[in-house]
């Protein structure tokens, strides 16, 4: 058990910290996999910007890397291109 009050205060702000990102991290997948689900290019090329937003979010606020973010978003335009 921690010693410490800042010790205590670090394990409080941490559980938020992880409860917050694995939110951002379950919204981005699910994001992604019904962007790939869809089969009309003019839908898909709607909504590949906020797709594409939303991944730049996460990747400033380091919840996912940002060479994933590129990947990703590289695959999603790809999949657009290629409707």
């Amino acid at each position: 058990m921690a010693n410490h009050k800042s010790a205590l205060k670090r394990i409080r702000a941490n559980e938020k910290k992880r409860l917050r990102n694995r939110y951002y991290a379950r919204t981005m997948r699910n994001a992604v996999r019904q962007f790939r689900s869809l089969t009309d290019k003019g839908e898909a090329t709607g909504q590949l910007p906020k797709v594409v937003s939303l991944l730049d979010k996460l990747a400033k606020k380091a919840i996912i890397h940002k060479n994933k973010a590129s990947n990703l978003k590289s695959k999603l335009a790809k999949k657009v291109n290629a409707m």
